[in-house]
């Protein structure tokens, strides 16, 4: 058996605060699609690190809901929330740079992009209470090109701020345990919706911080319901019915620009749209309507 790393690795990681809804499953399959055309691998992990918004029983219905659209991970499914040391070693690593402060700002006082107010400070202060701990981004811009949407600028103070990797709360971030996650499993191809293209550069801050090529970046249009707001869990969106695997997956399909295989088997649907997979086909598009 060929025990070789696979040259591309693509991941879809959803949270558990509610079932897959058709958003969801729509990039879930394009990063599918996107890895699979390539010859690489596909992973599933679960981002569950908030408990307080996990939905009881959301893990195992998603990866029921994703199995009903034969869409399985080629390894074992990790959860972050069995990883926690594994994030705080990250933490220490980004001490002994000085990349990290504590930040006790109230976050309903500050505006979008975090202005540097506790930037002078040590963890060891002894006025702190509470705190969270913010990264130092190092660079005044930072600018990216998008495998689908092209290049991107952000800078310091208008678009890009010092952000949280350790909540006040004590939680990891949602950007420091992603990029941790990503550089252990060999993540290549970053396939997701275009509402989270402002991640991007503080995720790359991070990757250069841990020393580690970053994946290559696709965003592709999020789906927007009737009234023109996306399609998530928050809005209350209807969760995808499994007893309809190949209509979905053809719904889906043509959504991303693709064409439709004539068939109501999903094996034979996958089959044929890894195979037809033409990323340039999908819309440049931040979202789009169903």
């Amino acid at each position: 058996m060929d025990t070789r790393t696979p040259h591309f690795v693509g991941r879809f990681a959803p949270s558990p605060t509610g079932p897959l809804h058709f958003g969801s499953l729509t990039l879930a399959l394009a990063s599918y699609l996107n890895v699979k055309s390539q010859g690489g691998q596909w992973l599933v992990r679960m981002e569950d690190l908030d408990p307080p918004r996990e939905q009881p029983g959301a893990r195992q219905l998603i990866l029921e809901q994703l199995s009903a659209h034969g869409l399985k991970s080629d390894l074992p499914v990790t959860y972050q929330s069995e990883r926690i040391a594994n994030y705080h070693s990250a933490l220490d690593a980004l001490r002994q740079q000085s990349l990290v402060y504590p930040c006790d700002c109230p976050r309903k006082r500050l505006p979008r992009h975090y202005p540097g107010f506790c930037r002078s400070r040590i963890e060891s202060d002894p006025a702190l209470g509470g705190y969270a701990l913010r990264f130092r981004i190092q660079r005044d811009q930072i600018t990216h090109a998008d495998a689908h949407l092209g290049q991107r600028s952000w800078k310091m103070g208008k678009s890009l701020g010092d952000f949280i990797v350790r909540r006040r709360d004590q939680l990891i971030a949602y950007q420091l345990a992603v990029v941790y996650d990503d550089i252990e499993q060999g993540v290549t191809e970053v396939v997701r919706g275009s509402d989270l293209i402002d991640s991007t550069p503080y995720q790359l801050e991070l990757y250069q911080a841990f020393h580690h090529t970053p994946p290559t970046f696709w965003h592709f249009p999020v789906v927007l319901g009737s009234d023109g707001v996306k399609l998530s869990k928050q809005t209350g969106a209807q969760s995808v019915d499994v007893s309809t695997p190949a209509d979905n997956l053809k719904r889906a399909l043509r959504f991303l620009g693709q064409s439709s295989p004539d068939s109501k088997e999903t094996s034979k649907i996958l089959k044929s749209a890894v195979t037809a997979w033409q990323p340039a086909q999908v819309p440049k598009l931040m979202g789009r309507s169903l």
